[in-house]
């Protein structure tokens, strides 16, 4: 069956009031390679279905009224599984209480690509990139370094139905390289990694060389006590930051005052302006390098998403405009709460600075005496108020002095809000697209930020981690 067809059937075997049917075909591409050789390829195929009932319960002696949902996902590619997942989804519903963000579903016909069958990718994508590779491995083995990495390609194509007629389309390529070199005695370890649409963009020499630069600079090693740094944070660690200041950047825990965006008093802090007014923060479903569904698929509801706006169009959001906070992300319902405007999730995130420009090495340039970090990870949030965030360097922290890059220095545990960044930085390069080491590989990879200098950043403490 095609995925419009198992959309059809969920449809009209369903014996809900109304039912959403999501089906999702993936179509995967990879690479993997250790110790300068290619060890593993392959590609797959996988089909999800999410089946979402609503059912309109009348209000009784037992308790209110209302409309309740169930939302069952599995792997469905026959009538008999979809048939399945229909029943265990209305079952779930009638047994479930009335929803809170109940409202009409979005109303609407068919989308122009609906016919079109699942976008596909296979390892002819890496037809570029994996001979460049070869020749990377070659030039490592001469050199004396080690070459670890992977990359993947997957295509997304997502049918969204409804009973209301809504049938909608999208395909979504998401492609990231990541690849770590080590010197022979795996003393020292350096990364590089980056996301792209389909490898058209991606040079393994370029890839490689950038290492090697890496690994020279670790060729002297200074080891540094904890503290408070001149710090360049590049384009993949602002986006390690950024990515968890969007994701707690949901309007109804704001509005309930749990977060750094809540108003002291109650409310929201809409309105005020929360970080430097030359920075903006955006969300837009066409952005150039970044283009990402332009309509809600969502299969449950909560802080930041519900069942009942499955549909609803996506469009440019300003996040921060000009150091104000402009928006949350809002349901309709969390709308209703907070008064303002319907600004739901999109799938890309862009931060830029008015002025900003230059690249990394321009902004350590100007450094007297300070740190060039590569990327962080095992992010956690300390304190959702102030959204203090604690985790690690990774993959070579270096010493710049004089405007010049001198060594590498050991990892240090650190503690910092993104909010509390964007409001003491000195110094912005030019946005450009970015990957999130932390959370671009199987989260959110579509970001584009700039570098930025803090004077003070706080490595709280020195970590052993290589």
């Amino acid at each position: 069956m095609t995925p419009q067809e198992l959309v059809e059937h969920a449809l009209a075997t369903s014996s809900a009031d109304d039912t959403i049917a999501i089906v999702r075909t993936g179509s995967r591409a990879n690479l993997r390679w250790a110790n300068n050789t290619l060890t593993t390829n392959g590609s797959t195929r996988d089909l999800t279905v999410t089946v979402i009932a609503f059912v309109r319960r009348a209000a009784g002696p037992g308790g209110s009224g209302g409309t309740c949902t169930g939302s069952v996902t599995g792997s469905a590619t026959t009538r008999e599984q979809v048939s399945a997942l229909v029943e265990a989804a209305t079952a779930a519903a009638r047994d479930a209480e009335a929803a809170e963000d109940a409202a009409d579903l979005v109303a609407g016909g068919a989308a122009a690509d609906w016919d079109e069958p699942p976008a596909t990718t296979s390892i002819g994508v890496y037809e570029t990139f994996a001979p460049a590779l070869g020749e990377a491995f070659q030039r490592a083995a001469g050199e004396q370094r080690i070459l670890y990495g992977f990359v993947d390609h997957l295509v997304t194509t997502t049918y969204l139905g409804s009973t209301t007629g809504l049938r909608l389309r999208h395909a979504q390529p998401t492609g990231h390289y990541g690849c770590t070199g080590k010197t022979a005695d795996l003393s020292t370890s350096a990364w590089v990694g980056g996301a792209t649409r389909d490898f058209a963009d991606i040079d393994a020499t370029a890839m490689d060389a950038e290492l090697a630069q890496r690994l020279a600079w670790g060729a002297r090693r200074v080891d540094l006590l904890a503290g408070r740094y001149d710090t360049v944070l590049p384009p993949t660690a602002v986006a390690d930051l950024m990515i968890d200041a969007y994701w707690e950047a949901g309007a109804r825990v704001a509005h309930e005052g749990e977060t750094v965006f809540s108003r002291t008093g109650g409310g929201t802090r809409i309105g005020e302006r929360i970080v430097r007014p030359e920075v903006q923060l955006w969300s837009d479903p066409s952005r150039s390098g970044l283009a990402c569904a332009p309509f809600v698929t969502a299969a449950s509801s909560g802080n930041m998403s519900s069942v009942f706006d499955n549909g609803l169009p996506l469009a440019r959001t300003d996040w921060i405009r000009d150091g104000e906070l402009a928006a949350l992300l809002q349901t309709r319902h969390s709308a209703a709460l907070t008064g303002q405007p319907v600004t739901p999730y999109v799938d890309n995130l862009v931060l830029e600075v008015n002025g900003g420009a230059g690249d990394v090495r321009d902004l350590a340039a100007g450094m007297e005496r300070g740190l060039l970090l590569t990327c962080l990870w095992y992010i956690r949030e300390v304190d959702p108020q102030t959204l203090l965030l604690t985790g690690l360097t990774r993959d070579g922290v270096y010493l710049v002095e004089g405007g010049e890059i001198v060594g590498a220095v050991n990892n240090f545990r650190f503690n910092e809000s993104p909010v509390e960044l964007l409001n003491r930085f000195t110094h912005a390069s030019a946005t450009v697209p970015s990957f999130s080491r932390e959370w671009g590989d199987d989260y959110f990879s579509r970001t584009a930020t700039p570098a930025l200098r803090i004077p003070d950043f706080n490595m709280s403490s020195v970590s052993q981690a290589l």
